[in-house]
């Protein structure tokens, strides 16, 4: 099962690889056909060439300037596309009945989410998921909120397993056991080296961006959170204090927005929002999804409803309102993976694939006739696209 971890090579060894393998005659294409080296494309130039000379200096001076900004570096899985994947909520907290099923099994995933779900998630060359709870043995559960999530720090080598890259920690649970256990939340998914968006020890880092380069796109992540609306449990970073990046005024988001836009060639935005419980996204949903697309966002995904809720496209850019629950409790729901595959010049296809949330476990749907239910549901709480018979998504313009 593939990991994400940054695959860290220095210039100099990568050129003298090169140049190794060339005087012996292998073959300096990589296994997947990305070729050169992880996360920057074919190899286009003759080896040995004036051209191939000139690349390799480019290569090489875009590896030390990605190393020196924390760029993580990924093959892909195709020479020709990179697809980016993404689920809503996750739900590890000890306690409730999800948690005692997955005890039950002796702590397998895959008895849980089964193996053709994380198959179809390991082939994912980005995995992004919804980090709802807290990694801590520590803290107590904020008073006067009803629900609290927490589980065992070893609990995340299920994100590895998962084939998650990236989480988002930009949610109304992650505080929910106080600042220290948000910070051991963070400390164990440095631990266990999975990046993180949308919560920081500080406000800087609640306000990180995550780039990765994969066949030479620079792709770039952020997070952050809209709710709680009314009364707020989950404390916002400062510049002193560890918290969530939040949008309900999105001045601070969008500022991060713009930086991303800047520096990478594709920015992908996911939010925490809305109104859980409801399948139809709202005006403030709306508002802020297009916000995000003026300040430079080429993809919005949604999570927070714990429903799935429609897709929309705004000056070309689509916004899926709410991934809805992924495994999250014992309910009986439709879910899904979004899968967007992008080039250089942007997306060349937007899948959604329907799954089920049933009896604390979630399997893909495999059935035609079903498959099609979930296509036109998603279709008719959608506004202005099409899903196909694939569930191919695309815009009615």
């Amino acid at each position: 099962m593939k990991r994400c971890a940054a695959i860290v090579l220095t210039a100099v060894f990568l050129l003298g690889t090169a140049m190794q393998c060339m005087a012996s005659g292998i073959d300096t294409m990589m296994p997947k056909g990305t070729g050169g080296a992880p996360g920057y494309g074919p190899v286009t130039a003759v080896p040995g060439s004036a051209q191939g000379k000139q690349q390799d200096a480019e290569l090489a001076e875009q590896i030390a300037r990605d190393e020196a900004e924390g760029v993580i570096r990924k093959e892909a899985h195709s020479a020709d596309k990179v697809t980016l994947s993404f689920i809503g909520d996750l739900g590890f907290g000890e306690g409730y009945t999800i948690m005692n099923y997955y005890h039950s099994t002796g702590d397998q995933l895959e008895k849980c989410i089964l193996p053709d779900v994380l198959a179809r998630m390991d082939a994912a060359d980005i995995m992004m998921v919804n980090n709802e709870y807290t990694y801590s043995n520590r803290g107590k559960p904020l008073s006067g909120k009803t629900y609290t999530f927490r589980t065992k720090p070893e609990t995340a080598a299920n994100l590895l397993k998962m084939s998650a890259d990236i989480v988002s920690v930009a949610n109304n649970h992650v505080y929910d056991y106080g600042e220290t256990a948000l910070i051991d939340t963070l400390d164990t998914l440095d631990q266990y080296g999975v990046p993180y968006v949308g919560a920081g020890r500080n406000l800087d880092e609640a306000k990180k961006i995550v780039y990765f380069r994969v066949n030479g796109i620079k792709i770039a992540y952020v997070s952050a959170t809209q709710v709680e609306r009314s009364y707020v449990y989950t404390k916002e970073a400062t510049a002193t204090s560890a918290g969530v990046l939040r949008t309900y005024d999105p001045a601070k988001f969008l500022e991060v927005i713009r930086e991303a836009d800047a520096n990478s060639d594709f920015v992908v935005v996911y939010v925490h929002w809305g109104t859980e419980g409801t399948n139809y996204f709202e005006a403030d949903q709306q508002s802020l999804g297009r916000q995000y697309i003026d300040a430079g966002a080429d993809l919005v995904m949604g999570d927070h409803p714990h429903r799935l809720q429609g897709i929309e496209y705004y000056k070309g850019v689509p916004i899926l309102y709410s991934l809805g629950n992924f495994w999250f409790n014992s309910s009986t729901l439709d879910t899904g993976i979004a899968e967007v595959d992008i080039t250089k010049d942007g997306i060349a296809e937007f899948r959604f694939v329907p799954c089920l949330q049933k009896g604390c476990r979630t399997s893909l749907v495999t059935d035609a006739g079903e498959k099609q239910r979930v296509f036109r549901f998603m279709q008719n709480i959608s506004v202005g696209v099409t899903i196909d018979e694939n569930g191919v998504v695309r815009p009615d313009f």
